[in-house]
Protein backbone atom coordinates (compact mmCIF):
# COMPACT_ATOMS: atom_id res chain seq x y z
CA UNK A 1 0.00 0.00 0.00
CA UNK A 2 1.41 3.18 -1.11
CA UNK A 3 1.62 6.33 1.10
CA UNK A 4 0.85 8.22 -1.95
CA UNK A 5 -1.87 8.46 -4.07
CA UNK A 6 -1.08 7.22 -8.13
CA UNK A 7 -3.59 7.20 -10.52
CA UNK A 8 -5.18 3.90 -11.51
CA UNK A 9 -3.85 1.35 -13.64
CA UNK A 10 -4.36 -1.41 -15.68
CA UNK A 11 -5.17 -4.57 -15.30
CA UNK A 12 -5.99 -4.16 -11.44
CA UNK A 13 -7.36 -0.43 -11.37
CA UNK A 14 -6.81 -0.55 -7.83
CA UNK A 15 -3.82 1.54 -6.40
CA UNK A 16 -2.72 1.44 -2.86
CA UNK A 17 -4.15 4.03 -1.21
CA UNK A 18 -7.51 2.85 -1.73
CA UNK A 19 -7.41 0.33 0.78
CA UNK A 20 -8.55 2.86 3.19
CA UNK A 21 -11.28 4.22 1.72
CA UNK A 22 -12.95 1.11 0.32
CA UNK A 23 -15.79 -0.45 2.74
CA UNK A 24 -18.40 -2.89 2.31
CA UNK A 25 -22.06 -2.02 3.49
CA UNK A 26 -22.82 -0.38 6.62
CA UNK A 27 -26.33 -1.53 6.50
CA UNK A 28 -26.83 -5.20 5.67
CA UNK A 29 -30.52 -4.10 4.01
CA UNK A 30 -28.30 -3.28 0.81
CA UNK A 31 -26.93 -6.54 -0.11
CA UNK A 32 -28.60 -7.99 -2.98
CA UNK A 33 -30.15 -11.43 -3.72
CA UNK A 34 -27.14 -11.10 -6.63
CA UNK A 35 -24.63 -10.86 -4.14
CA UNK A 36 -26.08 -13.86 -1.65
CA UNK A 37 -26.63 -16.13 -4.83
CA UNK A 38 -23.30 -15.77 -7.03
CA UNK A 39 -21.23 -15.95 -4.08
CA UNK A 40 -22.54 -19.06 -2.83
CA UNK A 41 -22.77 -20.52 -6.22
CA UNK A 42 -19.37 -20.30 -6.70
CA UNK A 43 -17.80 -21.24 -3.06
CA UNK A 44 -20.08 -24.57 -4.12
CA UNK A 45 -19.31 -24.90 -7.68
CA UNK A 46 -15.41 -24.31 -7.03
CA UNK A 47 -15.10 -26.45 -4.07
CA UNK A 48 -16.88 -29.27 -5.07
CA UNK A 49 -14.70 -29.94 -7.59
CA UNK A 50 -11.32 -27.60 -6.96
CA UNK A 51 -9.71 -28.15 -10.27
CA UNK A 52 -6.15 -26.42 -9.89
CA UNK A 53 -6.36 -24.27 -12.94
CA UNK A 54 -9.84 -22.92 -11.98
CA UNK A 55 -8.72 -22.18 -8.55
CA UNK A 56 -5.66 -20.31 -9.83
CA UNK A 57 -7.90 -18.27 -12.47
CA UNK A 58 -10.30 -17.27 -9.77
CA UNK A 59 -7.14 -16.51 -7.74
CA UNK A 60 -5.36 -14.00 -10.29
CA UNK A 61 -9.14 -13.02 -11.27
CA UNK A 62 -8.53 -9.38 -10.75
CA UNK A 63 -5.07 -8.92 -11.78
CA UNK A 64 -6.22 -9.90 -15.25
CA UNK A 65 -9.45 -8.41 -15.51
CA UNK A 66 -9.57 -6.02 -12.63
CA UNK A 67 -11.28 -5.22 -9.47
CA UNK A 68 -14.58 -3.60 -11.07
CA UNK A 69 -16.56 -6.77 -11.55
CA UNK A 70 -16.15 -8.50 -8.42
CA UNK A 71 -16.86 -4.78 -6.50
CA UNK A 72 -19.88 -4.56 -8.58
CA UNK A 73 -20.94 -7.73 -6.95
CA UNK A 74 -20.29 -8.24 -3.22
CA UNK A 75 -18.65 -5.05 -2.20
CA UNK A 76 -22.10 -3.23 -0.87
CA UNK A 77 -22.81 -6.52 1.05
CA UNK A 78 -22.89 -6.95 4.84
CA UNK A 79 -19.55 -7.64 6.30
CA UNK A 80 -21.22 -10.69 8.08
CA UNK A 81 -22.31 -12.61 5.04
CA UNK A 82 -20.76 -14.83 2.63
CA UNK A 83 -20.40 -11.78 -0.36
CA UNK A 84 -18.52 -9.47 2.14
CA UNK A 85 -16.45 -12.34 3.38
CA UNK A 86 -15.11 -13.02 -0.25
CA UNK A 87 -15.22 -8.97 -1.02
CA UNK A 88 -12.48 -8.53 2.08
CA UNK A 89 -10.41 -11.14 1.13
CA UNK A 90 -9.52 -10.20 -2.40
CA UNK A 91 -9.30 -6.92 -1.13
CA UNK A 92 -6.40 -7.97 1.23
CA UNK A 93 -5.02 -9.39 -1.75
CA UNK A 94 -5.47 -6.76 -4.18
CA UNK A 95 -4.05 -3.97 -1.63
CA UNK A 96 -0.74 -6.29 -0.76
CA UNK A 97 0.00 -6.93 -4.44
CA UNK A 98 -0.24 -3.34 -4.93
CA UNK A 99 2.35 -2.19 -3.18
CA UNK A 100 4.10 -5.67 -1.26
CA UNK A 101 7.42 -3.49 0.30
CA UNK A 102 5.02 -1.48 2.17
CA UNK A 103 2.76 -4.40 3.65
CA UNK A 104 5.20 -6.62 4.02
CA UNK A 105 7.24 -3.84 6.55
CA UNK A 106 3.96 -3.15 8.28
CA UNK A 107 3.27 -7.01 8.95
CA UNK A 108 6.75 -7.41 9.57
CA UNK A 109 7.06 -4.93 12.23
CA UNK A 110 3.72 -6.19 13.61
CA UNK A 111 5.13 -9.47 13.94
CA UNK A 112 7.77 -8.13 16.15
CA UNK A 113 5.55 -6.07 18.22
CA UNK A 114 2.59 -8.89 18.37
CA UNK A 115 2.36 -10.82 21.19
CA UNK A 116 0.22 -13.39 19.96
CA UNK A 117 -0.52 -16.38 18.17
CA UNK A 118 -1.46 -14.54 15.10
CA UNK A 119 1.91 -14.92 13.32
CA UNK A 120 1.18 -18.47 13.47
CA UNK A 121 -2.05 -18.29 12.07
CA UNK A 122 -1.02 -16.22 9.21
CA UNK A 123 1.66 -18.47 8.12
CA UNK A 124 3.96 -16.31 6.44
CA UNK A 125 7.65 -17.06 6.29
CA UNK A 126 9.52 -14.77 8.28
CA UNK A 127 11.06 -12.47 7.76
CA UNK A 128 8.57 -11.73 5.81
CA UNK A 129 9.91 -9.34 2.84
CA UNK A 130 7.73 -8.66 -0.32
CA UNK A 131 8.14 -12.18 -2.00
CA UNK A 132 6.73 -13.59 1.14
CA UNK A 133 3.55 -11.35 1.76
CA UNK A 134 2.46 -11.59 -1.72
CA UNK A 135 2.95 -15.46 -1.54
CA UNK A 136 0.73 -15.57 1.73
CA UNK A 137 -1.89 -13.21 -0.10
CA UNK A 138 -2.19 -15.70 -2.95
CA UNK A 139 -2.42 -18.69 -0.29
CA UNK A 140 -4.77 -17.60 1.35
CA UNK A 141 -7.23 -16.70 -1.33
CA UNK A 142 -6.30 -20.04 -2.51
CA UNK A 143 -7.67 -21.56 0.54
CA UNK A 144 -11.11 -20.26 0.33
CA UNK A 145 -11.84 -22.21 -2.88
CA UNK A 146 -9.72 -25.90 -1.99
CA UNK A 147 -8.87 -25.69 2.08
CA UNK A 148 -11.21 -24.98 5.17
CA UNK A 149 -12.82 -21.85 4.40
CA UNK A 150 -13.42 -20.47 8.12
CA UNK A 151 -9.12 -21.51 8.09
CA UNK A 152 -9.43 -18.96 5.43
CA UNK A 153 -11.02 -16.36 6.63
CA UNK A 154 -9.17 -16.77 10.12
CA UNK A 155 -5.52 -16.54 8.24
CA UNK A 156 -7.04 -13.10 7.11
CA UNK A 157 -8.27 -11.95 10.16
CA UNK A 158 -4.73 -12.78 11.77
CA UNK A 159 -2.96 -11.00 8.78
CA UNK A 160 -4.98 -7.90 9.34
CA UNK A 161 -4.65 -7.88 13.00
CA UNK A 162 -0.67 -7.84 13.05
CA UNK A 163 -0.68 -5.38 9.79
CA UNK A 164 -2.79 -3.00 12.37
CA UNK A 165 0.09 -3.89 14.97
CA UNK A 166 3.10 -2.95 12.74
CA UNK A 167 0.89 -0.03 10.89
CA UNK A 168 -0.14 1.44 14.75
CA UNK A 169 4.05 0.96 15.81
CA UNK A 170 5.37 2.72 12.72
CA UNK A 171 2.69 5.80 13.25
CA UNK A 172 4.28 6.08 16.74
CA UNK A 173 8.09 6.59 15.04
CA UNK A 174 6.93 9.01 12.59
CA UNK A 175 4.89 11.16 15.14
CA UNK A 176 7.88 13.13 16.07
CA UNK A 177 9.08 13.86 12.11
CA UNK A 178 6.29 13.16 9.68
CA UNK A 179 2.53 13.49 11.49
CA UNK A 180 0.63 13.14 8.20
CA UNK A 181 2.23 10.14 7.62
CA UNK A 182 1.55 8.77 11.12
CA UNK A 183 -1.81 10.11 10.56
CA UNK A 184 -2.62 7.72 7.16
CA UNK A 185 -1.05 4.96 9.47
CA UNK A 186 -3.12 5.38 11.92
CA UNK A 187 -6.22 5.53 9.82
CA UNK A 188 -4.67 1.94 8.06
CA UNK A 189 -3.92 0.35 11.28
CA UNK A 190 -7.89 1.04 12.33
CA UNK A 191 -9.03 -0.43 9.02
CA UNK A 192 -6.88 -3.26 9.77
CA UNK A 193 -8.27 -3.77 12.89
CA UNK A 194 -12.41 -3.25 11.45
CA UNK A 195 -11.61 -6.07 8.60
CA UNK A 196 -9.68 -8.38 11.49
CA UNK A 197 -12.96 -8.19 13.37
CA UNK A 198 -15.32 -8.60 10.74
CA UNK A 199 -13.33 -11.51 9.21
CA UNK A 200 -12.92 -13.17 12.45
CA UNK A 201 -16.63 -13.30 12.66
CA UNK A 202 -17.68 -14.37 9.58
CA UNK A 203 -15.14 -17.69 10.14
CA UNK A 204 -17.19 -18.50 13.46
CA UNK A 205 -20.50 -17.83 11.88
CA UNK A 206 -19.16 -19.85 8.69
CA UNK A 207 -18.30 -22.73 11.56
CA UNK A 208 -21.81 -22.62 12.67
CA UNK A 209 -23.32 -22.80 9.30
CA UNK A 210 -24.94 -19.37 9.68
CA UNK A 211 -22.55 -17.59 6.76
CA UNK A 212 -25.01 -16.64 3.95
Amino acid sequence: MSDSERPFHRPTRFAGFRFDALHGADDPAVTSNVAHETAAALLERVRRHPDPEVVSRLVAYTDDNGIDAIAELWSRAAAHSLPGALWRIYLIRLAIRDDPYATSLQFQRGTEVLQSIDTVVAGAEAPTGPGEIVELADRILRGVFEGDFAVALERAAAFCRISAAGCTSLADDAEPTEPQRASLLTRRALRFSELASELAAAADLWRRDSLD
